[in-house]
């Protein structure tokens, strides 16, 4: 196996490419693989609320990434320190899949979120993913509801 590390905002660019080839439905063109570079590596930096583990592929790049982005909850009982991660990219190049590298970088990330005082975490998973997460300790709540809303378009005549 090789070895997983803690991502640095370095990282960030690889990170956001393997986001954009294997895990959007669509991939990003050249302005937005360039936005999300820069404002993951802002992330990741020290004091960021990002987190990301990954393994270096053998000639350049990344083999395999696994991404969280934390955020405040109100505290609770099971939630007291407040922060909560989504999990936002679990990706690994496909030469290098069936390897092992998702589960070890992913279970790297949790351990390290751990630590920081994570409890609450989520994450939307494909049907062919969802046996990895569900080994790891996730599980499917069908309340869970999604929703994108953009801005309405100004009428015309307005400004």
């Amino acid at each position: 196996m090789e070895r997983v590390r803690l991502a640095t905002p370095d990282d960030a660019a690889e990170i956001a490419r393997l986001r954009s080839d294997l895990i959007l439905s669509e991939p990003l063109d050249d302005h937005w693989l360039a936005l999300c570079a820069t404002v993951l590596a802002e992330r990741l930096a020290p004091g960021g609320d990002a987190r990301a583990y990954v393994i270096d592929a053998p000639t350049s790049g990344l083999a395999s990434c696994s991404l969280g982005l934390i955020h405040p909850v109100l505290p609770a009982p099971k939630y007291p320190k407040g922060l909560a991660a989504r999990i936002h990219a679990v990706a690994t190049e496909p030469a290098f899949q069936h390897r092992g590298y998702a589960k070890v970088t992913l279970a790297a990330l949790l351990d390290h979120l751990e630590r920081d005082g994570v409890t609450l975490y989520e994450l939307y998973a494909s049907e062919g993913s969802a046996p990895l997460y569900a080994g790891l300790g996730f599980a499917s709540n069908p309340a869970l509801m999604r929703m994108t809303r953009f801005p309405a378009p100004p009428s015309p005549g307005t400004s």
